[in-house]
């Protein structure tokens, strides 16, 4: 099968840098754009000299507070810069970062911590209540973070921290820490899984995952190639051949963070953009308007989101009259991106590729990317395999690799694949087969080497012993005008085994009403073959979905099931 190689490059394999660290990163950049912003959060800025002397010291502060090789930190706070100075200073110190979604109500908080082993935790003002009603015995340490503008609340009082709490501030009056204390094969993260399809399960991923799904995406997407500066940092060197106008070259970039830090697009992609030697704009609650404001007062280049977030965009007043021509880069991530929302993405950015990439926890975070080049990815495509990423599509239930075209379960094999699920031997054994990981999402590959999803192996229906993937069914639903949003789900029926039924959100000038639940049914049933057609229509006023956007299928099959409905 071919294997797509963006332009410039050499061929389709990378050399990476096999004893690196994730800290090596932070360090190359730090030696190579010493005095370029790193991080902007409000009125704070640091540096990536500051950034690298600040993880540094509180590295150190942790050594001294007892946190040991190999211990489990947990970052439990919204998204801040002090979020990833806090990643930084707990890879630094050689302990492992459990990063854990701030909004976790105290039951489930309390289980991903006794799952992950955390012996310290990193909170803020606005979650260290819910912290302490789920702390554990194994956690010995608590450290606060102050309040940012992207990550407002309460300044503590002094004294008032809880007994065994220590401030930011504390650890950073630490000295900074000098010797190395991890390698390449040590754990990184102990990541959780979105839970979209179940209880969440803690992936584990190495340092040398880390780096190479880093060096993965920046040298697919920014015609470089990776190199190490002489005391062992990681670097990019630009290659001559192959950038557009679409690229900008290491240290120019400015991104504009909203993706959730403590899911795999947000935090495996610190480090992109670190490597880059990118300035990140951090924003906190998500607001339409104001983050439009960002993108226009920043002059952002790149900007990662999710399709949620776009259809909010898209839905702000006067979003058209807008200057967003900063932007060179808007690339969707968590889920599929439906085609109409690409091609009203490209006429508000009118100087940005509107990208898409496709990944998992479980490969770290990216397997898959549209390259940087115009009209080179095939409609309807999440990209070609990143450098060194081999993909391969077999029959459901672990059967025999499919030929070129078919459709099956997508396989996948390359440097950013992980260890595995900590404390799920069998789980381990089942999902990760002789160095392949079994993906558990539907998809083919076509000729050129270009993959097409269809959707989870879960999400997958059976009418009348007809497979039916609801992507497809939901790409056609959304290109109807009177649809803003669509999830298909498949929905017991006695006679034929499963139907389509779609939960639809209307566009802003619709109405729900029984007519164009007929209309929609119609367009779809015109375009697919019988046993695909969608059966019911259910309108909403939202699609419910995870922190990382993505739309959580389990609840609208929960909701139907409670309250059956025709449309």
């Amino acid at each position: 099968m071919a294997s797509y190689v963006p332009a410039g490059h050499p061929g389709p394999h990378l050399d990476y840098p096999s004893a690196a660290t994730v800290g090596d990163v932070l360090a190359g950049s730090a030696r190579r754009y010493p005095d370029h912003v790193a991080l902007r959060d409000g009125g704070l800025a640091l540096t990536y000299a500051e950034l690298y002397d600040a993880a540094r010291r509180l590295a150190t502060g942790l050594r001294e507070r007892g946190v040991e090789r190999g211990e489990t930190v947990a970052l439990h706070l919204p998204n801040s810069a002090w979020f990833t100075v806090g990643y930084y200073g707990i890879l630094l110190a050689g302990a492992v970062v459990t990063p854990l979604n701030p909004s976790l109500p105290p039951t489930v908080l309390r289980d991903q911590l006794e799952e992950s082993g955390a012996v310290a935790a990193m909170t803020h003002p606005t979650t260290i209540r819910a912290l302490a009603e789920a702390a554990t015995p194994g956690l010995r340490l608590t450290v606060l973070a102050p309040p940012t503008a992207a990550a407002p609340g309460p300044i503590p009082e002094e004294g008032s921290l809880p007994l065994g709490a220590a401030s930011f501030d504390d650890l950073l009056r630490s000295t900074p820490i000098e010797e190395r204390g991890v390698d390449a094969d040590d754990l990184a993260h102990l990541s959780f899984t979105g839970g979209t399809t179940g209880r969440s399960k803690a992936v584990e991923v190495r340092h040398r995952n880390v780096v190479a799904n880093a060096i993965q995406t920046a040298c697919f997407r920014g015609a470089a190639l990776p190199a190490v500066d002489e005391y062992g940092g990681v670097l990019l060197e630009p290659l001559a051949a192959g950038r557009n106008d679409h690229m900008t070259a290491p240290g120019e970039g400015r991104v504009v963070a909203l993706a959730p830090l403590f899911h795999a697009m947000g935090l495996v992609s610190q480090t992109g953009n670190v490597l880059a030697g990118a300035e990140v704009v951090i924003v906190g609650r998500f607001d339409p308007a104001r983050f439009l404001d960002t993108i226009e007062s920043r002059a952002i280049t790149s900007l990662p989101g999710s399709p949620a977030l776009f259809h909010a965009l898209l839905a702000v007043p006067g979003v058209e009259q807008r200057d967003l021509s900063s932007v060179r880069v808007v690339n969707s991530g968590a889920a599929p991106i439906e085609t109409a929302t690409l091609e009203r993405l490209g006429r508000i950015f009118p100087n940005a590729l509107v990208v898409e990439g496709y990944g998992l926890t479980e490969a770290t975070m990216c397997l898959t990317l549209h390259p940087l080049e115009p009209g080179a990815t095939p409609p309807g495509s999440v990209g070609a395999p990143v450098f060194d990423t081999e993909l391969t599509i077999h029959a459901l239930g672990g059967g025999a690799e499919l030929p070129v075209g078919e459709t099956g379960e997508v396989w996948a094999r390359g440097p950013q694949i992980t260890a595995g699920y900590r404390h799920h031997p069998e789980l381990t054994r089942e999902q990760f087969v002789d160095g392949w990981l079994r993906t558990g999402d539907l998809g083919r590959l076509d000729a050129d080497g270009w993959l097409y999803l269809v959707g989870r192996a879960k999400d997958m229906l059976i009418y009348k012993g007809y497979n039916v993937y609801p992507s497809p069914l939901e790409e056609l639903l959304v290109r109807h005008p009177a649809v803003a949003q669509a999830s298909v789900i498949g929905a017991p029926d006695p006679e034929v085994g499963e139907i389509p039924v779609a939960f639809v959100v209307p566009a802003a000038e619709a109405v729900g009403t029984s007519e164009l639940a007929e209309e929609l049914m119609a367009h779809v049933a015109e375009r697919v073959a019988p046993y695909s057609r969608v059966r019911e229509i259910v309108f909403v006023g939202a699609l419910p979905t995870s922190a990382a956007g993505k739309v959580l299928k389990t609840e609208l099959r929960a909701r139907y099931a409670s309250e059956p409905a025709s449309s």
